[in-house]
């Protein structure tokens, strides 16, 4: 279940990543807890998590400050990322029980209905969800919570490329090699 931190998070991250907020703009509490008819609390903790993702900055006496990662910053997260996946992926093909090789590819299936629909928030989400089937698949603690970690922290950026044409298609695709071979016990 998500969060009303997490929802305005992804509400800013999303703004942020479109220009709404451009880089150097401060964010401040009270007008965004006004605009989202909360209070300040849930405002805060979205903060706290863009913080992390490096969307924003904290900055004494000037409050909260949009700032974007370099191209070279991001190209570096997203190669830690891929580097953690494959991880997971190679563990979930030797780990996984018969059980959650099912559960890989009922949610894998449910992928390929919102592909053809073209509904890029369904597949978000099931995206997510067949990312965390093989995190877990891997069973190996450790790696599971530092891969989550890197997730939230490259999500938003993760999310704008949905925006991509074809892409929802060729991540199915390349989601499809993937279940292959971790079906197979090939890691």
């Amino acid at each position: 279940m998500t969060t009303l931190a997490e929802t305005i998070r992804q509400r800013l991250a999303d703004d942020i990543l479109r220009g709404v907020y451009p880089p150097g703009a401060r964010l401040d509490e009270n007008g965004l807890a006004k605009r989202f008819g909360l209070s300040r609390t849930p405002v805060r903790e979205a903060l706290r998590q863009l913080t992390s993702a490096g969307l924003v900055e904290m900055r004494p006496r000037r409050g909260v400050i949009v700032s974007l990662p370099t191209e070279s910053t991001l190209a570096e997260m997203f190669e830690v990322m891929g580097e953690l996946e494959a991880s997971c992926a190679r563990l979930a093909a030797q780990r996984m029980s018969p059980a959650e090789r099912v559960n890989l590819e009922f949610v894998h299936r449910r992928s390929l209905d919102a592909v053809r629909g073209n509904d890029t928030e369904s597949y978000r989400t099931v995206n997510f969800e067949f990312h965390d089937v093989i995190y877990r698949g891997a069973h190996n603690e450790f790696l599971l919570a530092t891969t989550v970690g890197i997730r939230q922290r490259i999500a938003p950026f993760r999310r704008a490329q949905f925006a991509i044409p074809d892409r929802l298609a060729r991540s199915h695709e390349e989601h499809d090699a993937i279940v292959g071979a971790i079906l197979k016990g090939d890691g």
